[in-house]
């Protein structure tokens, strides 16, 4: 079968970090702090949840609450109510570029019972995140980044996601040919060699590929490549190399193809990429 995440996990650091374990008794506000989204685990407790990215949430039974991008946020808890929850920031290579990052939803709010799979881990993750063992934040982190990747097999396979990067994915067809420019995105794929691997005559897959992602799928793959161009740059690359490895003849025809679409040279990026990125941890 093939693996439409691994692409995803093997070029994008994903990580995560809790930073609240307990029962919250009073309003929380979560702001958008550039870098990270949060997941929230409700395991009981009455809350609305407010936002100017979405309308408000109620929730008032165990539920999982998922942000995967910054995202401002903030808890309005019912009068004389405690909200027992484990928090966590993720970072999922937004600010490399991810494009499974800005694929996904908004906010996701999935009812643990609506989660049976996940059910074992939640367990565990609950269990260490509520006591106070050796090793704890260790542990809990670890299960956060396994209960983040069934999520987004969740996603994938069970709720009805029909266009965009998420429909391209979900298909089987268009999956393998989004898979190959994954794994080799530095290859000149023609457009025969993409509807081959879909198992589609050219017209056909040139067709259905625009209908359900929402690009052509040549500018699909320029838009994978710009987004290593991002990662590798932020890894501290040289051009040169960086253009060899993502298919490009030439630093200069790499820098030509990153200024139109991101509106500035490589270096120029990489300076404001970097400098905001001080900004946040400072």
């Amino acid at each position: 079968m093939t693996d439409r995440l691994a692409g995803f996990f093997k070029h994008y650091h994903f990580s995560m970090q809790m930073f609240y374990a307990g029962t919250l008794c009073k309003n929380q506000r979560f702001d958008d702090d550039s870098r990270n989204g949060h997941l929230h685990l409700i395991r009981q407790g009455k809350m609305t949840v407010c936002s100017s990215a979405h309308s408000p949430l109620f929730i008032d039974e165990p539920s999982l609450l998922f942000y995967p991008r910054p995202t401002s946020h903030h808890f309005v808890l019912d009068s004389d109510a405690n909200v027992d929850l484990v928090c966590a920031t993720l970072n999922m290579g937004a600010d490399s570029g991810n494009p499974l990052t800005e694929a996904l939803p908004v906010v996701v709010l999935i009812k643990l019972n609506d989660l049976p799979d996940l059910a074992v881990t939640l367990q565990l993750l609950f269990n260490e995140a509520m006591h106070d063992f050796c090793g704890r934040f260790a542990a809990v982190n670890r299960l956060f980044e396994y209960l983040l990747i069934q999520l987004l097999r969740y996603i994938l396979n069970r709720q009805q996601v029909s266009a965009g990067l998420l429909g391209g994915l979900a298909d089987k067809r268009l999956s393998k040919a989004i898979v190959a420019m994954h794994n080799d995105g530095g290859r000149s794929w023609s457009l025969a060699e993409l509807a081959n691997e879909a198992g589609m005559s050219r017209a056909r897959f040139a067709v259905y590929f625009r209908n359900v992602v929402g690009l052509t799928p040549g500018d699909y793959l320029s838009r994978w490549r710009m987004s290593q161009v991002q990662m590798l740059l932020k890894k501290g690359k040289p051009l040169a190399w960086i253009a060899a490895e993502v298919g490009y003849s030439s630093a200069a025809a790499l820098s030509r193809a990153f200024k139109a679409q991101f509106g500035s040279a490589p270096g120029e990026w990489h300076k404001l990429a970097l400098a905001a990125s001080h900004e946040t941890v400072e």
